[in-house]
């Protein structure tokens, strides 16, 4: 099967946390026996920063952003394209591609690939004149890396012929534990990017614990965060790009996961960066949302907070030996449930049903 993806980039983490999602789940549809071109615009630095070569398993097509740059390789990609998903957050040329790939005649697939539903279907809620709800209709599936049933039932009632979470999980040949590094030392890290919708979170959650917490020491990794004002055990990094990410991860006592407002609110939607700490080997503290005992158990694969002072309340708790164990024990439950192979298989299984390949793997 021919399968055309649009998405933001699969070349470069750079401002763009879809790359882990979107490495791992087209790596295993790939290894399914699919032929995978990427397209990916030109846009925000990104291809100066990318952080991985074109993939052996994918044919990653670079196009200008521009009109002229998204229509040619629209048009090339119709021309052969058993599938063509439309993911989410491009950057650049969103809704002109989302209406064009819903009006493409039906003898191709077309998927629409949501990675922030909470936020699409909340600015679908507020405007009653949105292009994708006239557009959601035509698109033969919408996929959605998280949400739940709550996803799944809002996006049918704005008239998606089926809807289907395939969650982030763990790629364990990119993710894994790695030797500690000096300069990653810390008691809680925390790599997210600055966003409106997270930035006060990550104050509650990990800045103001720093302020509650002087004797700890803090490593904030990101970008953007180089003009906020934080406490002075707090160490401001920077990108980090994903080479760099299991180092980082594993070299603290913990990490810490916060998602962005609509995400917590909507629940069922754990980040790339849960599955990739785990991975590293870290012990994780995530800030509380609904389903995530669906992933992890709580206290005994994951500490959960539901406020700044119980991320300091664990900290403060936690010594070696428990972080550990605590880490032991999540990266074996991601290893047997939630790796981006079970999501391929899961995928595979939708669109082409069982297949000789799928089996030989059992």
């Amino acid at each position: 099967m021919k399968i055309c993806f649009f998405g933001s980039s699969l070349v470069s983490s750079y401002w763009n946390g879809a790359a882990t999602y979107y490495r791992g789940m087209l790596k295993q549809i790939a290894a399914l026996g699919h032929d995978i071109t990427f397209f990916e615009p030109d846009a925000f630095e990104r291809q100066a920063h990318r952080d991985i070569a074109d993939p052996d398993w994918a044919r990653v097509v670079v196009y200008p952003a521009t009109s002229d740059g998204w229509r040619g390789s629209l048009d090339a990609a119709a021309r052969s394209a058993d599938m063509l998903i439309k993911a989410s957050g491009v950057g650049v040329f969103d809704q002109e591609l989302e209406i064009a790939v819903a009006a493409l005649p039906s003898r191709t697939l077309r998927i629409y690939w949501d990675v922030d539903a909470p936020a699409t279907l909340e600015a679908m809620a507020n405007d009653p004149s949105h292009h994708l709800r006239g557009a959601i209709p035509s698109y033969d599936t919408v996929l959605t890396y998280g949400g739940g049933d709550g996803v799944v039932s809002a996006y049918r009632a704005m008239g998606a012929r089926d809807c289907l979470p395939i969650y982030n999980a763990l790629d364990p040949e990119t993710h894994f534990p790695f030797p500690p590094r000096p300069d990653f030392a810390c008691d809680l890290s925390l790599l997210a990017n600055r966003l409106p919708d997270r930035e006060q979170r990550v104050e509650h959650f990990f800045l103001d614990v720093a302020l509650e917490l002087p004797d700890k020491s803090f490593l904030l990794g990101g970008s953007g965060w180089e003009t906020k004002d934080t406490a002075s055990n707090i160490r401001k990094i920077g990108h980090v790009g994903t080479g760099e990410h299991n180092a980082f991860f594993g070299s603290g006592l913990a990490t810490l996961n916060v998602n962005r407002d609509s995400m917590a609110r909507c629940g069922f939607s754990p980040p790339t960066r849960v599955f990739e700490a785990i991975g590293a080997g870290a012990c994780l503290i995530t800030d509380q949302w609904p389903g995530i005992d669906h992933f992890l158990e709580p206290d005994r694969e994951v500490l959960v907070a539901a406020s700044g002072a119980e991320v300091a309340g664990h900290l403060g708790a936690l010594s070696a030996d428990r972080a550990a164990a605590i880490a032991n024990r999540a990266r074996a439950r991601v290893l047997s449930q939630h790796t981006y192979r079970h999501r391929a298989r899961q995928f595979n299984q939708l669109f082409f049903g069982s297949s000789s390949r799928i089996e030989a793997a059992e």
